[in-house]
């Protein structure tokens, strides 16, 4: 039940904003499946097996129609989602991440469990998550493995507490990325994880700043640069554009890479741009 010190009716956060529109769509309904399409004898797929496997640049693709920075980057009716995933996969992406939050991002779970019928990679549920209503939502529509964000938790803004959700989301079977943005955070994830044998099954480095939007590649490099990763696999995150980007973050030490809006700006010719970056 949402309580109501979790509601911000007027604010200049957008990280506060985000967190309000999720429980927004809890209320409306949006993370409800009915009838036999749900997936909760689906087998998850390991995003963080694919990774330690991949021959050439492990990346994640991103299926994103809108975003608070940027607005609309695809019409939805121009470009479904199962053909946009399939793209993907055909084209090396190892995970497919579905933004499922509705507002200011055009996603929705019912996009997942279409795409999910498409694809053999593992799919990323991408949302604001404040509530096991969301992480139940993720393995019925047949994700593999959601997104928590450290600044939600350490700011008290979700109905659970991080390790609770986390726990939950692997006990009913997916992987969790815990996303984090500067040396604090990102310093504590690897203590958690190195108490916890794993806690997280990969950590992320967001390069955008979620309250201002801003985007900045150093994020990760400074990030790395001053912190050990301590075995884990690292995800940089937003902001990368090129092949020169990627080896710029690999040679900070990141692991794997998730790219969205990029693609998604050039959709025409999302193939090639992926099968570009896939053999950076």
């Amino acid at each position: 039940m949402t309580t109501n010190d979790l509601r911000f009716p007027s604010t200049k956060s957008m990280l506060r904003t985000l967190v309000k529109n999720s429980f927004n769509a809890i209320d409306d309904g949006m993370y409800e499946i009915s009838g036999d399409r749900d997936y909760d004898n689906h087998t998850c797929l390991s995003i963080r097996n694919n990774i330690l496997h991949c021959q050439q640049t492990p990346l994640l693709t991103e299926i994103k129609y809108a975003s608070p920075s940027r607005g609309t980057l695809v019409d939805n009716k121009e470009k479904n989602v199962e053909e946009i995933a399939t793209t993907m996969e055909k084209s090396g992406a190892i995970g497919i991440s579905i933004l499922a939050q509705p507002y200011l991002f055009n996603g929705s779970i019912e996009n997942i469990l279409r795409a999910r019928k498409y694809v053999t990679v593992p799919i990323l549920m991408k949302d604001i998550v404040v509530s096991d209503v969301q992480i139940r939502a993720a393995k019925k529509a047949g994700a593999d493995c959601i997104l928590l964000i450290k600044t939600v938790f350490d700011s008290n803004l979700s109905e659970g507490s991080l390790e609770t959700l986390t726990e939950y989301a692997k006990k009913i079977g997916l992987e969790v990325i815990l996303e984090t943005h500067d040396e604090v955070e990102f310093n504590e994830a690897v203590k958690i994880n190195n108490k916890s044998n794993k806690l997280f099954s990969l950590i992320g480095i967001n390069n955008r700043n979620l309250n201002t939007l801003e985007v900045d590649l150093d994020t990760t490099v400074r990030i790395l640069s001053e912190i050990s990763k301590s075995n884990n696999i690292v995800i940089s995150e937003s902001g990368i554009r090129d092949p020169d980007d990627i080896k710029k973050l690999r040679s900070a030490g990141a692991d794997a890479f998730l790219i969205g809006t990029t693609l998604m700006e050039n959709s025409k010719e999302l193939g090639q741009k992926i099968k570009e970056l896939v053999e950076s």
